[in-house]
């Protein structure tokens, strides 16, 4: 019986063409991460100039129970799914409508707790906001499975056509709204109206129905147990920024929190563009290559090398010139957003190891370790904030990214014994990009904070510094990262030549992919 999600990875298999297929989903992944980060950041940029800190910390807490409850609605079945090599099309229908029946129950939560919110942040319409919004979890819960079983087929066209238009409906719906003066409730209808376009792509693209197979108690529970230390991980890092919100609310303020908002929704950019492509094309891949030791640790440290290469420098010009480039993009009324994106930069790193490791260890089916990470983030997150909170926003960034950091520390630690690989091997991947970035940082910052200061110049000449620094930095890293490591320095170029090699018109020194002659 053809199942769901065999056809298009069983061919790839078969044919030894995994890698190649995964170099394919990574290329379609970014594609499609480009135009979505390009869509956010556009949004941002507009939203910002059309409402207030305070509206937008008034939509925050009001959809602080819908996100925390969002996650458990869709809950870690479908990664159970995307896991599972046998009984796909019984598992499909036994998730789907699980996970329909806790959407339900999730948005009559938090549709009659809607009153218990606007109490917490004593505002009558984040009341308001909190009941508007409960109805969006069922509805996230109808795109649980077609997603799933797409990610699990390695259907990358998904993230070109789904994630993009979803971005596109958010950002006209809520831009327009806001220019008409519907302030926070033009986040609320742009908020249904990606999601009515995420049901709808997702369920024309996977071709999938309910129906193929059956429902099953059997297949539930075998499926739960390896669902729930995804679910764990999930609810506790929902619950711990549910938290979070609810303290800056009350310590700080409305408008605080919309600052807060803004910065981490920024600061996660590069986190977000980490976790996407790491899940939708590490994890099933983790997943068939587990049971080859060699092929497993090469992969591992190889997706470990690439995604940390990138993190490190672009933390670090977080915290050079996250808050003057915030200033600048948003206006002044934002400072305090690029103070918590600067102090938020170690989030990046944090979720860069976690990432890697949580993937790797869900591939090989030991996603029960998970747990210790979960433990570390419980441990350290909520205590870190309630000692770093009298700082303010930018104690609030401390908080995430140490807390980040020592999350993705501990998944490494955790990891190494299930891939096979050694400290040392770990550190040679990542220790030449982390020393690079110092350097470079080392160059920058002081240049920024006490000669250019980009944030006090005419917003275009601002901008334009701003750039300036960035290229230096771009230009010092890369020289150390050259003496310290050639050989990563070497690897970092092929690929680069390989990616131009990919566009039409355009041919570098491997003289791949010549355009014809007319």
């Amino acid at each position: 019986m053809k199942t769901p999600g065999g056809s298009n990875a069983s061919m790839a298999e078969h044919s030894g063409g995994l890698a190649r297929t995964l170099r394919r989903g990574a290329v379609m992944s970014g594609a499609g991460l480009i135009i979505t980060q390009a869509v956010a950041i556009l949004q941002t940029l507009v939203l910002a100039r059309l409402l207030t800190p305070t509206e937008v910390g008034i939509f925050a807490a009001g959809t602080v129970l819908t996100v925390l409850l969002m996650d458990f609605a869709g809950g870690a079945l479908t990664q159970a799914l995307i896991q599972r090599q046998h009984d796909v099309e019984d598992a499909a229908d036994t998730v789907f409508w699980v996970t329909l029946g806790t959407g339900l129950l999730a948005s009559v939560v938090a549709l009659v707790t809607a009153p218990l919110m606007g109490h917490l942040f004593d505002n009558a319409l984040v009341t308001l906001v909190a009941a508007a919004t409960s109805g969006t979890m069922l509805m996230h819960a109808a795109t649980s499975v077609p997603d799933a079983l797409m990610q699990r087929r390695f259907q990358f066209s998904r993230r070109l056509i789904v994630d993009p238009a979803v971005a596109i409906s958010f950002a006209a719906v809520s831009i327009s709204l806001a220019t008409l003066g519907f302030g926070v409730w033009s986040l609320v209808f742009g908020y249904y109206a990606s999601l009515a376009v995420w049901i709808v792509a997702s369920w024309w693209l996977a071709k999938w129905r309910p129906g193929g197979g059956r429902v099953s108690y059997g297949l539930w529970r075998e499926m739960a147990v390896f669902a729930f230390p995804l679910l764990l991980e999930v609810v506790v890092a929902r619950v711990r920024d549910a938290v979070e919100l609810v303290l800056i609310g009350h310590r700080l303020n409305e408008s605080a929190l919309g600052n807060y908002r803004y910065g981490r929704r920024i600061a996660m950019f590069p986190g977000i563009a980490v976790v996407q492509i790491c899940s939708y094309v590490l994890f099933p891949a983790f997943s068939r290559i587990s049971d080859d030791p060699v092929r497993f640790k090469s992969a591992f440290l190889r997706a470990l090398g690439w995604i940390w290469l990138a993190a490190v420098p672009t933390a670090a010009l977080m915290v050079a010139l996250g808050e003057p480039l915030t200033v600048l993009l948003l206006g002044e009324p934002w400072r305090g957003a690029g103070v918590a994106l600067a102090a938020m930069a170690g989030f990046g790193l944090g979720e860069a190891m976690n990432s890697v490791s949580s993937e790797s260890m869900k591939g090989a089916g030991r996603a029960d370790r998970i747990n210790w990470m979960i433990l570390a983030g419980v441990l350290t997150g909520l205590p870190l904030l309630v000692l770093l909170l009298p700082l303010g926003l930018a104690g609030v960034g401390m908080a995430i990214s140490a807390s980040a950091i020592i999350v993705g520390i501990t998944g490494l630690g955790l990891a190494r014994s299930v891939v096979g690989v050694s400290i040392s091997e770990i550190a040679a991947r990542m220790a030449p990009p982390l020393l690079a970035s110092i350097v470079a940082f080392a160059v920058i910052a002081p240049l920024e904070r006490f000669a250019v200061h980009a944030d006090r110049l005419p917003v275009l000449q601002g901008i334009g510094m701003i750039c300036l620094e960035g290229a230096l930095f771009a230009l010092v890293y890369l020289a150390v990262l050259r003496v310290l490591a050639p050989s990563i320095f070497a690897e970092g170029v092929r690929a680069a030549r390989r990616v131009l090699d990919r566009i039409p018109g355009v041919r570098t020194s491997s003289g791949a992919n010549q355009t014809p002659n007319p």
